[in-house]
């Protein structure tokens, strides 16, 4: 009997084509060996996080067995597990996120780990409101680390890069507030603009902002990542080609940050943080903040200054500290960071 003939199998290829295809991004636990790999790249394996300047931070806090803390920031739960280890099971540790998806992700992960909530208590909620995370319980230590996880930045579905289209979102929490796409239409050009520049200082938000408006008057949407991107390129297209590119890039990602700002308020969330960071930690308690761009740092910079002058701090940092050049290799993504602390009087 003559066997039927079959096609092969065409050859696909060793390299996922999708968000969703990617191990790394469904269960980095279980690819160890290949996210190690990847991290001695230096390249951060999509799907994870991996702490920032963990050694100054712990050397900042002065963390002791039976002390009491606080995580504004909890993310993938990096700097949290390295602060439950050098509570060796004694005292216990607060941690806030607005993230429903990643937070219950973290505490699954922590747990497994040995971090049940008898040493570990995450709630969800926004860090500006730290004096109701634990009422009546004064802080040894404070961490908030500012930068967006990397889990949040490498899913599409977020809508927080550019590099792969997805919906325009940016939400840090996605079940409320306003999406990046809607938001756009309820600003004027001016208002574009200032926002550009206010926080990223965008030296082309004029004309981006000039694009976005003639694009809705046109009758076009920007709802997905790569129509504003394609915005962004189009507003640009008057400069050199030789430059072009470059600058495209980096306008996109300043329109980004400037975007996620706005739509999570996340300069109003920082001030109010701030604000009541004194209130909440011991005499003596110490607190350490990452800051990724130079609003964040103007504000904390400013905080801590007027609460020194106040008396409410002791001492603060009078300059940042900055990740080494080994660790920004290992991971590109802790370039920007600054560290500043302060110690409550």
């Amino acid at each position: 009997m003559e066997q039927k003939h079959q096609r092969r199998v065409r050859y696909k290829g060793t390299h996922p084509r999708s968000y969703r295809e990617k191990y790394k991004e469904l269960d980095p636990e279980r690819y160890q060996a290949e996210v190690e790999k990847i991290i001695q790249s230096g390249k951060t394996p999509a799907g994870m996080h991996i702490p920032i300047m963990v050694p100054e931070i712990l050397q900042v806090l002065e963390i002791r067995p039976g002390q009491i803390g606080y995580d504004a920031t909890l993310g993938y739960g990096g700097h949290t597990q390295r602060m439950l280890e050098q509570l060796q099971g004694q005292g216990h540790l607060y941690a806030t996120d607005v993230d429903p998806i990643e937070s219950e992700k973290t505490r699954r992960r922590l747990e497994a780990a040995g971090y049940g909530p008898e040493l570990l208590t995450i709630r969800r909620m926004n860090f500006s409101r730290l004096d109701q995370v634990a009422p009546g319980i004064r802080f040894d230590f404070v961490l908030a680390d500012l930068g967006v996880s990397s889990m949040q930045i490498d899913n599409p579905e977020r809508g927080f890069t550019f590099k792969h289209d997805g919906p325009l979102d940016l939400r840090l929490d996605p079940t409320s507030g306003t999406p990046a796409s809607k938001r756009l239409r309820e600003l004027e050009e001016s208002e574009l603009s200032a926002m550009l520049t206010e926080n990223a200082d965008e030296p082309y938000a004029d004309q981006i902002a000039n694009a976005i408006i003639q694009t809705f008057r046109h009758g076009e949407a920007i709802e997905t990542t790569r129509q504003l991107a394609a915005v962004i390129e189009k507003a640009l297209s008057f400069l050199p080609a030789g430059e072009r590119k470059d600058a495209v890039k980096k306008s996109c990602q300043r329109t980004f940050q400037a975007l996620r700002i706005d739509v999570n308020s996340e300069f109003e969330v920082l001030y109010d943080f701030l604000e009541k960071l004194p209130g909440v930690l011991k005499s003596g308690g110490r607190a350490a903040i990452l800051t990724f761009h130079s609003g964040e740092d103007r504000l904390v910079k400013k905080a801590f200054k007027q609460h020194l002058r106040e008396g409410l701090y002791s001492e603060i940092s009078e300059e940042v500290t900055r990740p080494s050049a080994e660790e920004c290799f290992r991971n590109p993504r802790a370039r920007s960071t600054k560290l500043r602390w302060a110690v409550r009087a």
